[in-house]
């Protein structure tokens, strides 16, 4: 079974180099932007990769100082976010054509070289070199488990520029044997629990995390910018509220695309059948989140859903009192159990995250509704990072080979 993690390094790039690379996510932002303005020039939307470079590769080639497979990134940026559309018509749910915004840069193993403590990476004119940015005590980092773990090779990366940082997600993948345990076997499988919140987007009962920063960040842009454009009150000023509107939502849908995406694979490189959430119907009165959050957390799930159905996963709702207060290693249940973004249970001492407990007791929760007996069967556990825990408190380890996600179980508190 393959096993792909996504490894997050800060590059220390030189001032001169940052222009480049700037310009560079310029044109590639650009290039992605014109394949998919030419998908849908026609009656129906063309998602062939091979039919979109036949008709756009010439003319990215020609208008910018892409590098050859940059362009082809670009094309297969823009062929997936049209695919996401028409999936989503097919639902008979609305979609509008995707526009590019948000500063990334896809690299390959052609642009980008990954030595021990720097990558070469290729701009539109040349190539740059920028040093890892890394942990002074890599051990029992990401960095350590898969970027410099031979057993992974690194396939890919995404670089972004995020609250005045460059960051390169790097893929890395490996070849591992599959869990043949009692629950990759069962026939209703495992559960994987899913948290919503603020601080952070989504966090899965294995410890993967999706920080909600970015989010934020674009979210008070965005709101700053609309401000400013009410003070003027001219028509010109309302065309604009409308325009930065649309801008808003073609961000944040490509970045809950993408959470989706990631979401839907942890659960199937875990070997889930279900993928559980806390009832969203009044989460803004339960997290404190803003409206938009609130559209984030429903656009998000609807994602999951319909994308998790192609592999047979089932998406559900559980209700959320007290998942956020109950240990879930013993049960106690205690408002003093949460303080914050740390949980640690007043009874038996366990701590950890709070959004990381939350999500375990989702996925507890949806084991115990589902529980039916012999005959009917159950779900056999809830997935975490290091194991399988039941319906009943009890802990199985993973094999060491099976063990997964970019995130330790344990996130910093």
């Amino acid at each position: 079974m393959e096993v792909r993690r996504t490894v997050p390094v800060t590059l220390d790039v030189d001032s001169p180099d940052a222009v480049l690379l700037e310009e560079t996510i310029d044109e590639f932002l650009w290039a992605a932007q014109y394949v998919t303005d030419h998908a849908f020039q026609e009656e129906y939307v063309t998602t062939s990769k091979a039919t979109l470079n036949d008709d756009t590769y010439d003319d990215v080639r020609e208008a910018t100082n892409l590098h050859s497979n940059h362009v082809q990134s670009a094309r297969n940026k823009a062929a997936e976010a049209c695919k996401s559309v028409v999936e989503r018509w097919k639902q008979g749910k609305k979609a509008s054509k995707p526009h590019f915004t948000s500063p990334h840069l896809v690299y390959e193993s052609r642009t980008a070289t990954f030595h021990d403590g720097y990558v070469s990476l290729a701009t539109i004119d040349g190539r740059i070199e920028a040093d890892y940015v890394l942990p002074e005590n890599p051990e029992d980092t990401p960095h350590q488990q898969y970027l410099f773990n031979d057993d992974f090779e690194i396939t890919s990366a995404e670089l972004h520029r995020q609250h005045g940082e460059w960051q390169l997600h790097i893929c890395c993948t490996a070849d591992v044997e599959s869990d043949t345990s009692a629950q990759a076997t069962t026939e209703n499988g495992t559960v994987l629990g899913v948290d919503l919140g603020v601080n952070q987007l989504a966090v899965a009962s294995t410890g993967r995390f999706w920080s909600g920063d970015e989010f934020d960040h674009w979210r008070r842009e965005y709101e700053k910018r609309r401000g400013d454009l009410h003070e003027h009150g001219t028509r010109w000023a309302h065309e604009n509220i409308q325009s930065v509107g649309r801008k808003e939502e073609g961000r944040f849908t490509q970045t809950l695309h993408r959470i989706s995406n990631e979401l839907v694979e942890e659960a199937r490189e875990n070997e889930c059948t279900v993928i559980a959430f806390e009832d969203l119907t009044d989460i803004r009165e339960r997290t404190g989140a803003s409206w938009g959050h609130k559209w984030a957390f429903n656009r998000l799930y609807e994602y999951v859903e319909y994308k998790a159905e192609a592999y047979e996963v089932a998406v559900e709702q559980v209700p959320p009192e007290h998942t956020s207060r109950r240990c879930s290693e013993c049960g106690f249940t205690h408002p003093d159990n949460r303080n914050g973004t740390h949980f640690e249970c007043l009874k038996c001492s366990y701590q950890n995250g709070a959004d990381y407990n939350a999500a375990k007791n989702i996925g507890l929760r949806y084991l115990r509704r589902n529980q039916t007996g012999d005959d009917g069967g159950a779900p056999v556990g809830v997935r975490l990072n290091s194991g399988t825990l039941n319906v009943n408190g009890g802990y199985s380890p993973a094999e060491e080979s099976a063990r997964t996600g970019v995130h330790a179980e344990s996130p910093p508190l």
